[in-house]
């Protein structure tokens, strides 16, 4: 259980925050940057959410998928260590990323095939989850880089839920344009004039 009693301490005035573990770094850590971005790909779907009225099924999914962003962010912030933390830390897990597979994988079925690059648009649900979409796109390289850090140990599955978790952004795109059509990229079509 998590309790806020106060909402500003001033310990990070300094540029410096704690991990889980309780290991001062600097706000500026690849660690921390990947957290945030995660922080902030949660936040475009509380965006998102105000759109899904027509979509309880979704906006359902997507609320799980926020508290599982929390758990992400706790992995994290959680780096693994020799040495025993004295707690289990919370890790992202494969059966949250097949859950997601599943997700995409019905939502997909529902589709036409692709014939060309989709331009981020079309109906305001489709357009704020382009938004989040490329956030998440952005955090998944931020923790693409922490796993290629040999510094720094991040859980297996981390990177994988991003990874998946973009992918069903973008099928969930073409799911809120589906009674347009998606907004199709043309290839060099304003060229000549």
């Amino acid at each position: 259980m998590v309790v806020l009693n106060r909402i500003y301490t001033r310990t990070g005035d300094d540029g410096s925050t704690r991990l889980a573990t309780g290991e001062p770094v600097s706000k500026a850590s690849g660690r921390v940057e990947a957290y945030g971005e995660v922080d902030e790909t949660n936040a475009c779907l509380g965006l998102v959410r105000l759109h899904t009225a027509g979509d309880p099924e979704l906006d359902e999914m997507l609320g799980r998928i926020q508290n599982e962003l929390f758990d992400l962010g706790a992995d994290l912030a959680t780096p693994e260590r020799d040495k025993p933390l004295g707690w289990e830390p919370l890790r992202v897990t494969a059966d949250q990323v097949v859950r997601l597979e599943r997700e995409i994988d019905a939502m997909n079925a529902a589709l036409e095939p692709l014939t060309s690059f989709i331009l981020p648009g079309g109906t305001a649900l489709a357009a704020h989850l382009h938004l989040a979409r490329t956030v998440c796109r952005r955090a998944e390289r931020r923790v693409a880089a922490l796993v290629a850090d040999p510094s720094e140990t991040v859980s297996a599955e981390a990177l994988k839920y991003l990874n998946r978790l973009s992918d069903l952004l973008f099928v969930a795109c073409r799911r809120a344009n589906l009674a347009t059509g998606d907004v199709l990229w043309k290839p060099g079509a304003t060229r000549e004039a």
